[in-house]
């Protein structure tokens, strides 16, 4: 008999670390993870998804709502601003790292932000198999880590592919957005999303407008501060066929 896999086929875009848990952290885990953090099944890696397993937003959210998807969310602060602003839309935070999800609930809490959801796991698997096909009205990936290092590259999440992954949880006329301070990211993704069949332009130009709805994070200050552009890329869903 085979051996189990114990690994992913594909990398990740991310680097799993692990660190003492503050107090107020461990206590967004055992106070406030039961309303915001989802129980995912998991499958070969503590951050998989198992690949039967399915969320039913409006069963999650107790309704039936619009649903916006930030795939990297950090320190929550663009997903908690946008859900405290919008209260007649659902939200879903997609992070690995167990610091960000604690910090978001905490704001979250005290924003009174009930209509977000957080899930622990890789973003691919969560897009392309743990939404249901075409329930996303909009995903938001803003400064993904952009792997620099040339022999990194391989671990940026918005590469050759990645289109069908993110067109599987949006609907047909739903809006991927993305924003880098790294010109060579930014290139990277324009030429793998115009290249995509399943997605056409929401912008003209060069580049996107900046996105109203993205509030000044510590990374954009950060790429700002030290002298490097913001692009924004925004882009369509196109009918299935």
């Amino acid at each position: 008999m085979p051996e189990p896999r114990t690994f992913r086929d594909e990398p990740v875009s991310f680097v799993r670390r692990s660190g003492r848990m503050s107090e107020a952290q461990e206590r967004a885990f055992a106070e406030l993870a039961p309303h915001y953090l989802l129980d995912v099944p998991r499958d070969v890696a503590w951050t998989s998804v198992h690949p039967e397993a399915r969320l039913d937003p409006a069963a999650e959210f107790g309704r039936q709502a619009p649903l916006i998807v930030e795939v990297g969310s950090g320190q929550g602060h663009a997903i908690v601003a946008a859900a405290s602003a919008r209260p007649a839309d659902d939200f879903l935070a997609v992070e690995v790292f167990r610091a960000g999800l604690a910090r978001t609930m905490l704001d979250a809490d005290r924003a009174g932000a009930r209509n977000l959801r957080l899930v622990e796991a890789n973003a691919p698997e969560v897009l392309s198999g743990y939404l249901p096909a075409g329930s996303a009205d909009e995903v938001w990936i803003f400064f993904p880590d952009p792997w620099h290092k040339k022999r990194h590259t391989k671990r940026r999440l918005v590469r050759p592919g990645f289109g069908t992954t993110a067109s599987a949880a949006l609907r047909d006329g739903g809006l991927l957005r993305l924003a880098t301070d790294w010109e060579d990211y930014a290139l990277q993704m324009r030429e793998v999303l115009d290249a995509d069949p399943g997605f056409e332009r929401a912008f003209e130009g060069e580049w996107a407008e900046r996105f109203e709805g993205r509030v000044m994070t510590a990374f954009e200050r950060k790429g700002i501060a030290k002298g490097r552009d913001i692009r924004d890329l925004a882009y369509r869903r196109v009918p299935r066929g």
